[in-house]
């Protein structure tokens, strides 16, 4: 017998040998379709739709051992090869979570495994598609049109259907002018809150069913996985609507009794467009406007996360745009996008940092550069390198207070004789609630309150009109009323203080400064300080004492 022949049986041995064990697996899970009485298919004349197939991601579809292979409208077509399987489960009652039908296949795993390769030449589109969500403009403003409260808001939540319940919830967060929408789960059900003016506020408790529609729902619209329950995630959306785009940034963390959702919505409608509508003071503004109009130097503003920062600069950037300039910003991450300007955004992922984007941008030939936080040395030198070779940088850094700018940069390794001439003003800022105007009550200061507004106001008495501060004075407390929720206030304001690097300023800075000597010196030299700012404000009848307490002490 030839070696050839010899070969021929071997090779017809092994495929009978693949045969049997085939058809035994085969058998394996046609009695497993029997037994849960479900259908059983090798998928053979079953045509596949790529579009359904990308329902869920490659890795989701591994993971949990199934994959969706047809749909129409709310019905799709699912194949499994066991749907007990825990992970298989928990996908299949995440897509009925989100209205799905489903119809289960048994399949063998090897079917499975070339389903898997129809993802390598799937279309891209994706039915829900990621990164944006489909709320049609006529019921966004039918859901605002009832809702003009908090009130109203809860009113609604509780009779809406679960599969509309994230766009009530999202028209009333537009409607009522909330920042942020925070869902919190709790061991007997979920708390959802939001932030109105800074501050968060109860708004209604929901039943776990249709918080888990939630989840489902806005992990699909995010792009973020929906069978990872165990670590974070962050995402983001677009809500479209016919004169405007809101993005949502979406962070998923997962917490003792499920996970926890926070969408900070970034209505480019509720934005300060222009310098005039911060609350700067005149004098403030004019100083600013000046030190916008140089050519060169470095323009940084400081305080903690939430007090505007990011609103100022963009501020700044609007005035100065003009076609006479080229603006490029690098940020972490594009709040806004501002017409005429180009903005880039940090992605670690391709190692585009602030110092290498910022390495970059100056070889682009711009006038203005804007980066949205100085966090490390590299970053900070670059910049300040910019502003001493013909660029106007501006840009933000984590201090107290104006005068903590000088030594915050020092402390990332900056030299002296750098930060000195680069510099032309450092700013420092907080966000304050405005009084409600429908319901303010006037009132009188405590004795010790009182004591404290006229030591902190002396400096300012012949510089600035304002009431004499005695027994006399009557101040404007927070009310209660439906216009502002019985919160007392409505809409926010910048209380601020900057100072310009004068000559002395400059050389004091040589000298490798405490926060306390620049502070002396930049009081001396007429910088108005936050707080004062704030009074200023709260004897204008636009804040209040109590609200300047809690955000500047």
């Amino acid at each position: 017998m030839s070696q050839q022949t010899i070969n021929k049986k071997e090779e017809e041995l092994e495929k009978k040998l693949l045969e049997i064990e085939q058809s035994r697996e085969d058998d394996k899970y046609k009695n497993l379709a029997q037994g849960l009485n479900l259908p059983f298919s090798d998928l053979k004349a079953v045509p596949i739709n790529t579009e359904a197939l990308l329902l869920l991601t490659k890795e989701a579809s591994q993971s949990s051992k199934l994959a969706v292979i047809s749909r129409s409208g709310i019905k799709i077509a699912v194949v499994a090869t066991d749907p007990n399987l825990p992970e298989t489960k928990k996908t299949m009652d995440s897509l009925t979570a989100q209205g799905f039908k489903l119809t289960i296949i048994i399949v063998t795993p090897k079917t499975l495994s070339e389903v898997w390769k129809r993802y390598e030449t799937a279309i891209t589109k994706e039915l829900f598609e990621v990164g944006s969500v489909d709320i049609k403009e006529s019921e966004l403003n039918q859901f605002q049109d009832q809702i003009q409260s908090v009130a109203d808001l809860r009113n609604k939540v509780t009779q809406i259907s679960a599969t509309k319940l994230l766009e009530i919830l999202i028209a009333g967060a537009l409607k009522i002018g909330a920042s942020d929408i925070h869902f919190e789960p709790e061991k007997s059900n979920t708390r959802l809150r939001y932030r109105l003016d800074g501050i968060l506020s109860d708004i209604v408790a929901l039943d776990s069913a249709p918080y888990e529609k939630i989840i489902s729902r806005v992990k699909i619209v995010s792009g973020l996985k929906l069978n990872i329950h165990n670590s974070p995630q962050d995402g983001r959306f677009t809500i479209h609507q016919q004169d405007v785009d809101i993005e949502v940034r979406v962070s998923i963390l997962p917490s003792e009794f499920g996970e926890t959702i926070v969408m900070r919505l970034l209505d480019p409608r509720t934005i300060k467009e222009g310098l005039d509508e911060l609350g700067i003071r005149e004098d403030l503004l004019t100083v600013i406007k000046e030190q916008l109009n140089k050519p060169t130097g470095a323009i940084l503003t400081t305080g903690p996360t939430g007090s505007g920062k990011t609103t100022t600069l963009y501020a700044f950037i609007r005035h100065l745009n003009s076609s006479e300039t080229k603006i490029i910003t690098i940020e972490d991450p594009i709040e806004y996008h501002i017409e005429g300007i180009s903005q880039t955004q940090v992605d670690v992922a391709r190692e585009y940092n602030f110092a290498n984007g910022l390495r970059a941008i100056v070889r682009q030939d711009p006038d203005i550069i804007l980066v949205g936080e100085i966090r490390d040395a590299e970053t900070a030198d670059i910049a300040l390198q910019a502003a001493l070779t013909g660029h106007l940088v501006l840009s933000t850094i984590h201090t107290n207070d104006s005068a903590g700018t000088i030594p915050r940069l020092i402390d990332l390794g900056i030299k002296p004789p750098i930060i000195a001439p680069a510099i032309n003003m450092a700013m420092a800022q907080r966000l304050v609630r405005k009084l409600c105007p429908n319901c303010k009550t006037k009132g009188s200061l405590p004795p010790e309150s009182l004591k404290k507004l006229k030591e902190a106001m002396e400096p300012l008495k012949n510089r600035f009109k304002f009431p004499a501060i005695n027994d006399s004075l009557q101040i404007y407390f927070p009310g209660k009323c439906k216009e502002c929720n019985d919160l007392g206030y409505k809409g926010r304001v910048g209380v601020y203080e900057a100072f310009i690097v004068s000559d002395a300023i400059e050389k004091l800075i040589l000298k490798s400064p405490a926060i306390s000597e620049i502070k002396e010196l930049v009081a001396s030299e007429g910088m108005v300080s936050m707080l004062q700012d704030a009074y200023l404000k709260m004897l204008d009848g636009i804040t209040s004492a109590e609200e300047i307490e809690r955000i500047i002490g």
